[in-house]
């Protein structure tokens, strides 16, 4: 690597930090922490990385220069190796003297060996913050290397309270009785519902073809080229068919056939395999059957992607899978866990129920409308049922904009408009 070149790249992302502008999002990270903040490409983990710099040189904390800033998906640094990684520090410390800069490496998953510089860093007492857009940072093999070192951020595209408040709308206490912000918020959401939380689509006209763009370089940059798939008309069907069976619980073996009846030979390995390239690329999540033995629950899965936009670009008429799409998301911003499951379906006998907590021993069911007397009894009669065996704290039924309360054998169920529940 060019030293005057790396001495360049610092410098020029001091100054592009220092004039952005953009809307801060509730994360805040402890002075004396490193971490590691993964997700899908776009949620705005990098901006989280500019937004902990403007607030601690507003604060004067520090100042832009003692920032030590790497975009790792810059073309001029696509050479680098792990063993050339300490250079760019003796740059930074070449340009404003031996002292410790407030790290930050932005998109590092490339790097094959960057956990074991970003742990140097750390044991010398850096503080270091890290971005990366695929789950295998999460592995067993490089949180062993951190050795604790670093604390696990989770970064999604805009929820629907970060969606308002980017608009200035702040639901207060008892909003819901306000009929102006009611209808603020009631305005709003339609967009959010088809279009998801990336927040580079909300000014734009054509939010279609930037979240077609993404989903290609997702599919292109971060699953096949990554692990040098040759034939990605199978990788390709197979993500329709994920985002045709949103909603149903879909083993690996039945995925096979649907493949197979599209004229495809592909086994059962290379679905397996496939699948979990798509959620290591955070495409999409899974989570297994809450009655499913242990050995069962990683074949047999329900998946959803992780963010309704992109789900969207599947559908013609998809409100249906559309919202239950949106309700596994907000279930798993509060109820993500990197190091054992929180968040299950529950399937056996009669009794199929969407969503499980135990954790909060809450259910929920997701349905567009329970007008049609058929799909209330069988929504009503899941969490009744389950109610019997496990005693629930919370039952809910999510539709699209019905509201009321349910009282049947002991249950209080809450149904209630999915633009309000994402506010609770």
């Amino acid at each position: 690597m060019n030293k005057n070149a790396i001495k360049t790249i610092i410098k020029e992302k001091q100054l592009e930090i220092s004039r952005l502008n953009f809307v801060c999002r509730p994360f805040s990270y402890e002075d004396n922490m490193c971490y590691v903040n993964v997700g899908i490409r776009r949620a705005g983990k990098s901006y989280l990385l500019y937004q902990d710099i403007q607030e601690r040189v507003s604060a004067g904390q520090i100042s832009f220069e003692d920032c030590f800033f790497v975009n790792f998906e810059d073309e001029r640094l696509a050479d680098i190796k792990a063993d050339e990684l300490n250079l760019l520090i003796e740059c930074y410390q070449e340009l404003f003297g031996p002292k410790k800069p407030w790290v930050y490496l932005d998109e590092i998953q490339n790097i094959e060996g960057w956990e074991k510089f970003a742990r140097r860093l750390a044991d010398a007492k850096y503080r270091v913050m890290v971005t990366g857009s695929n789950a295998k940072m999460l592995s067993s093999q490089v949180a062993t290397t951190l050795g604790g070192r670093f604390v696990i951020r989770e970064v999604l595209p805009f929820s629907w309270r970060e969606y308002l408040a980017y608009y200035g709308v702040f639901p207060g206490q008892n909003w819901e009785y306000d009929p102006e912000a009611k209808l603020q918020v009631r305005r709003l959401f339609d967009d959010y519902f088809y279009f998801g939380g990336f927040a580079e689509t909300f000014n734009l006209v054509g939010k279609r073809e930037w979240l077609n763009s993404l989903y290609q370089k997702i599919l292109m940059g971060d699953i096949i080229t990554r692990n040098s798939i040759r034939n990605d008309r199978q990788l390709r069907l197979l993500a329709r068919k994920v985002a045709d069976n949103v909603m149903q619980a879909t083993a690996i073996s039945r995925f096979g056939n649907i493949i197979k009846s599209a004229g495809e030979s592909i086994s059962t390995p290379t679905i397996k395999d496939y699948l979990q390239y798509m959620e290591e690329s955070y495409l999409v999540f899974s989570f297994p059957n809450y009655a499913s033995p242990v050995s069962d629950q990683e074949t047999l899965r329900k998946r959803y992607f992780m963010d309704t936009g992109l789900l969207n670009l599947f559908m013609f008429e998809g409100e249906t899978k559309l919202l239950e799409n949106l309700v596994a998301l907000h279930l798993r911003r509060n109820f993500w866990n990197p190091d054992e499951p929180m968040l299950f379906y529950y399937k056996h006998g009669n009794v199929d129920l969407d969503f499980y907590i135990p954790e909060a021993n809450m259910a929920v069911q997701a349905s567009y409308s329970i007008q049609e007397d058929a799909t209330r009894i069988r929504e009503v009669n899941a969490l009744v049922d389950f109610n019997k065996v496990f005693k629930l704290r919370k039952a809910v039924i999510v539709t699209y904009d019905e509201e009321e309360t349910i009282e049947k054998d002991g249950l209080t169920i809450e149904v209630v408009p999915v633009w309000k529940w994402l506010l609770q």
